[in-house]
């Protein structure tokens, strides 16, 4: 609303100071410093003959010298001096007018203002929900971070005891040879030393 308030002033104040060109119909309107009593003649010699308001509507008729004829809503025509018609509508005949404009302004302005708010809002709540979302999705990330170093420790661990296994296996299949062989050359020798049966003799011979 800070705002709102010099935007109204400064509509007010150029409507003030606003001066159109002279109507073609020839409408004036009787100037804010017009003094209230008019004449019957166009010179101050010329009995009063009645009052008109400020902001009043009235019509040309003629000029002569400094004086003006005019004709009011009334319909009578009488004398004032001309320093006090002006060719647009008094600062406060149009205030009404001015004032629907500065409340219709107002009225747009608070739309504005609460369409803004509203927007401004959703886009926090969108922001708040994908900040929260990024945080869930870094921790998660650092859980698979976490899960695959792991997963790489055991890994190795378990390549090294594969490998210790293998070299154990090699070991044990060497030995089991080693073995097997000493043995044959063992039983090779031993073999040829041994004594032989002598074959029973039939009793035919």
């Amino acid at each position: 609303m800070s705002r709102i308030k010099p935007l109204m002033l400064s509509l007010v104040l150029g409507a003030c100071a606003f001066n159109a060109h002279a109507q073609d119909d020839g409408q004036y309107w009787v100037s804010d410093k017009l003094p209230t009593y008019v004449r019957s003649g166009p010179t101050e010699g010329y009995r009063i003959v009645g009052t008109l308001e400020s902001g009043d509507p009235v019509t040309l008729l003629e000029r002569q010298g400094d004086y003006s004829r005019v004709r009011g809503d009334d319909g009578d025509a009488v004398w004032i001096p001309s320093r006090y018609l002006q060719d647009s509508p008094s600062a406060s005949s149009r205030l009404p007018e001015l004032q629907v404009r500065v409340d219709e302004l107002t009225s747009k302005l608070d739309g504005i203002n609460e369409e803004w708010e509203q927007r401004v809002e959703g886009m926090t709540t969108k922001l708040d929900n994908r900040a929260e979302r990024i945080e869930e999705l870094e921790s998660r990330n650092a859980e698979l971070d976490s899960a695959y170093s792991d997963a790489e420790e055991t890994t190795r661990e378990l390549k090294a005891r594969l490998d210790t296994q293998e070299q154990d296996l090699l070991m044990r299949y060497f030995t089991y040879g080693a073995a097997v062989a000493g043995a044959g050359l063992l039983v090779g020798l031993i073999v040829p030393h041994l004594p032989r049966r002598r074959k029973r003799r039939s009793g035919w011979f």
